[in-house]
């Protein structure tokens, strides 16, 4: 770990108050703590504004499995993105509706692309990209 540099912030009253709300809320520590956390979330988004940033996250569906072809065209979209997704989890959540998360890393564009295709595909009922990051600009 790098130096830990001490800085000032000039900030309202008011908004230092919500914010020390906030923090207790989320159960940091201290202010420096949850200022890390908000300049690494915002380090992260703009990797994933960059089309060329290596990156990760997970896909998250929810969708019927009895929609006659419809697990048969997402696992062939899976496969079309194999050097993307690095591992799926599959989970019933009842006798109709499942549960999958893929585990995917690669250039922003590419990764966006494939959470893109499967979350359209008619008979996906929910799906969400949840973007992070590798790890490796991040201290």
């Amino acid at each position: 770990m790098s130096e830990l540099i001490r800085f000032g912030v000039s900030i309202s009253e008011s908004l230092l108050e919500a914010f020390d709300r906030l923090i207790v809320k989320k159960g940091y520590n201290n202010r420096s703590e949850a200022i890390r956390d908000l300049i690494r979330n915002q380090m992260v988004e703009m990797a994933w504004e960059k089309e060329d940033e290596e990156v990760a996250g997970t896909v998250t569906l929810i969708y019927d499995h009895h929609v006659r072809g419809l697990s048969d065209l997402l696992l062939e979209l899976q496969h079309n993105y194999h050097h993307l997704i690095l591992s799926t989890m599959h989970m019933h959540l009842d006798h109709h509706n499942c549960l999958e998360v893929l585990a995917v890393k690669g250039m922003a564009r590419e990764v966006r692309q494939v959470a893109e295709k499967l979350i359209s595909v008619k008979g996906v009922k929910h799906g969400k990209l949840t973007i992070t990051s590798t790890g490796k600009n991040l201290t």
